[in-house]
C-alpha cells in the first residue's frame, strides 16, 4: 500500500487488509511505504490511529518507510492510493518497474477509472472515517476477488 508520506492513507490501508486478511484465514504480508521520505521512522498520523482504533484496528506500532525500487520484486501487488503515488514509484522505481505488479486501489471498487483515496492529512476526524470506509471496501473487493480466482 502506497501514498505520499506514509501516516495516513496507506497505515490505514495496511491495517486494513493485514486485518481482513487474518479474519479470512488468509497469510499475508501486507506492508506500506510513502513516495516522499517526510516521514520516514514516524508513527501513522494520530488520526489515522485514532479512527482504525474505532474500528478494531491498532496500527500504532507501524512504522513510515520510503518506496524502495527492491519492493516491485519483494511484493506481489502493490496498491496506490491515487494516480501520482503510482506515477512517482514507477520513476523511483526505474528499471525493477513490474506495471503487472501495479494497481490503483481504488479500481478494486470502479475498475479502469483511477480514483484517488482522498488525502485526510488536511481534514477532519470525520475525514479519515470516510477515507477509512472506502479503503476498507476495497480490500474486501481485494479479497473476494483473491477467493474467486482460486476457488476458496
Amino acid at each position: 500500500m502506497v501514498c505520499l508520506g506514509n501516516i495516513c492513507r496507506s497505515p490505514l490501508a495496511e491495517g486494513i487488509l493485514q486485518h481482513k486478511a487474518h479474519a479470512a484465514g488468509l497469510n499475508w504480508e501486507v506492508d506500506s511505504a510513502g513516495t516522499g521520505g517526510w516521514h520516514v521512522g514516524q508513527a501513522p498520523h494520530r488520526s489515522s490511529q485514532k479512527v482504525a482504533r474505532h474500528y478494531g484496528i491498532d496500527i500504532s506500532a507501524q512504522k513510515a518507510r520510503q518506496f524502495r525500487p527492491s519492493d516491485m520484486m519483494e511484493f506481489d501487488i502493490i496498491y496506490f492510493m491515487e494516480e501520482d503515488n503510482y506515477l512517482d514509484a514507477r520513476q523511483m522505481a526505474g528499471d525493477m518497474w513490474d506495471d503487472s505488479k501495479a494497481r490503483i486501489l481504488l479500481n478494486e471498487l470502479h475498475p479502469g477509472s483511477n480514483k484517488p483515496v482522498p488525502d485526510p492529512y488536511y481534514g477532519t476526524e470525520p475525514d479519515y472515517h470516510d477515507v477509512f470506509h472506502l479503503i476498507s471496501r476495497a480490500c474486501d473487493a481485494i479479497i473476494e476477488k483473491w477467493k474467486t480466482e482460486n476457488d476458496i
